[in-house]
């Protein structure tokens, strides 16, 4: 009877400290991501509190289901009716910039302020005398 008492106390005292051994590695899940943040935050180009501020803004709209990708035609979609709104002279380079191919250059990153999209046009020298 002693070994079924110790037993008993065994598992009770294992589920007791089950629960909140679970909720502490949810919670250190969470507090690792939060770590990772913040030193992200350390190598951007920007006011470290700004940064801080928008990595806690994403995270609460992430926990909200607020957060996702769109696909890429979305942004490519996006690309081309920006062109649009360039004079009607500057669209077609606009467009082949947003397209890339032959004589498009992407440079640039997201972390250092954006991507820097070029298009070289040569353009043959005027015959003037």
């Amino acid at each position: 009877m002693n070994n079924r008492i110790a037993a008993a106390n065994l598992c009770l005292i294992s589920m007791l400290l089950a629960g909140p051994a679970l909720a502490q590695s949810a919670t250190s899940g969470a507090d690792a991501r939060a770590q990772r943040e913040r030193a992200t935050c350390d190598g951007v180009q920007q006011d470290k509190a700004a940064c801080l501020r928008e990595a806690g803004a994403a995270r609460q709209e992430a926990a909200r289901g607020g957060l996702t990708s769109a696909p890429a035609a979305d942004y490519d979609a996006n690309a081309m009716a920006r062109c649009k709104e360039q004079p009607a002279a500057d669209q077609a380079d606009c467009e082949a910039r947003v397209r890339g191919g032959a004589g498009s250059t992407t440079g640039g990153s997201v972390m250092g302020g954006g991507l820097i999209r070029e298009k070289v046009t040569p353009v043959p020298a005027s015959a003037t005398k």
